[in-house]
């Protein structure tokens, strides 16, 4: 097991060399605009294009909660479109985030890491606009990244 570390940073620009996964949670409502993906769009042009394409064509692949999209944006760097919070408000149903969507996110992450030989970046994922507890999604990276030795780094914005 590789602990987990959490540092001070931008999570899309890592702290680290060799190949790289930037993983985010995306809702399914197709929507980007709002919380870390505009750090992302401002990085990389690729991602946003990408899952608004796999939104839109969703009767013909994989779209939906649990799904993950890889996306490369550079030689050595990778955006990992994660849906994991249905809709975008919180109502009855409670906050947007769904814990099982972001494990099983985060399991596809842990293959194209291992398949990549990469490490793997984020920020709080699911604790912003999809309304989730970092108590409940550590566990979730911890187990499914960590614990299979993949290096992963959270990065809290200044």
């Amino acid at each position: 097991m590789i602990p987990l570390r959490i540092i001070r940073g931008d999570a899309t620009s890592p702290q680290a060399s060799g190949p790289k996964i930037i993983a985010h949670i995306c809702n399914d409502l197709g929507g980007w605009g709002k919380g870390f993906v505009l750090a992302v769009s401002h990085r990389w042009p690729e991602p946003e294009p990408a899952y608004r394409r796999w939104h839109r064509e969703r009767s013909g692949n994989d779209f939906g909660l649990g799904a993950t999209q890889l996306i490369q944006v550079r030689p050595d760097t990778w955006v990992a479109n994660m849906v994991a919070q249905r809709g975008i408000r919180t109502g009855s149903g409670g906050p947007p985030i769904r814990y099982d969507a972001v494990e099983r996110c985060l399991t596809t992450v842990a293959a194209h890491a291992a398949r990549l030989s990469a490490t793997v970046h984020m920020p709080r994922i699911g604790c912003g606009l999809a309304g989730g507890r970092w108590e409940r999604i550590e566990p979730l990276v911890i187990a499914t990244l960590c614990d299979s030795d993949i290096a992963t780094t959270v990065y809290d914005h200044d």
